[in-house]
């Protein structure tokens, strides 16, 4: 269940929200409703692009802990998020060649931060993330962070492979994690990159992967053959960054 703090409920302070410029991820909406305040909230929340679940009572009480939602409930970002530009702008101010980490798919809120630390103590200039199907700014996710959201940027986009193909155009190499790759200490990572991780079960998407320059390990000796993905998160960052420093 998402953080109680990052649910708003109540047909008053959802349409609030969305009025004020909240970051709103998803909103909840009984039973297709779309009359009167409910039907207000719900064009809103579409001209914004934000998505809309119609579900049932159950389902709302149970988002809610049975508060008194009035039929209506929006998850909201925890911290604002920035824009893909907003990295690489950074990464100019710095006059360092970008270093993108592009997510794809990590589902536990605590992954995601402890993945926006390690980009922040190995000097990666910003997060990417998905806007659907995927762990979002939460309270969880912001606390695990341990203050990096605060000097790590994190963007939210609709398409990652649109935007890795952005990416490529502005001159950045991918380089995908993935366990069929070449050794990750035997591959020059160095100028513009953009390290794609992949979902904690499933890894990188057959799409994403594709259209990665290079794909990547970790090399494994002992008798489990995969890492936590913000485990492996950290290592890839660490020899990005080694190289980068020298």
């Amino acid at each position: 269940m998402r953080d109680s703090s990052s649910i708003i409920y109540g047909r008053n302070p959802v349409r609030e929200a969305l009025s004020a410029g909240t970051e709103i991820d998803r909103i909840f909406v009984l039973d297709r409703n779309e009359e009167g305040t409910l039907g207000r909230i719900v064009s809103l929340a579409r001209k914004k692009g934000i998505r809309v679940d119609f579900v049932s009572k159950e389902r709302l009480d149970e988002i809610t802990r049975n508060a008194a939602h009035q039929g209506v409930c929006a998850y909201a970002a925890a911290f604002s998020y920035s824009t893909v530009d907003d990295i690489l702008k950074k990464a100019e101010e710095k006059n360092e060649a970008p270093f993108v980490i592009m997510l794809d798919g990590i589902v536990d809120p605590h992954n995601l931060g402890a993945i926006i630390r390690s980009a922040n103590c190995f000097g990666a200039h910003g997060v990417i993330i998905p806007k659907d199907n995927a762990a979002s700014l939460t309270e969880s996710a912001v606390k695990a962070s341990a203050g990096a959201v605060s000097y790590t940027p994190v963007a939210r986009v609709v398409n990652l492979s649109r935007t890795l193909e952005d990416l490529k155009e502005k001159g950045l190499w991918s380089y995908c994690a993935d366990m069929d790759g070449d050794d990750i200490k035997k591959t020059d990572m160095n100028g513009p990159v953009c390290l794609v991780i992949g979902n904690e079960g499933k890894g990188v998407s057959a799409l994403l992967r594709k259209k990665c320059d290079f794909k990547v390990k970790i090399p494994l000796f002992g008798n489990i053959d995969s890492l936590n993905a913000s485990v492996a998160a950290g290592v890839f960052m660490y020899e990005i960054s080694s190289r980068r420093k020298m």
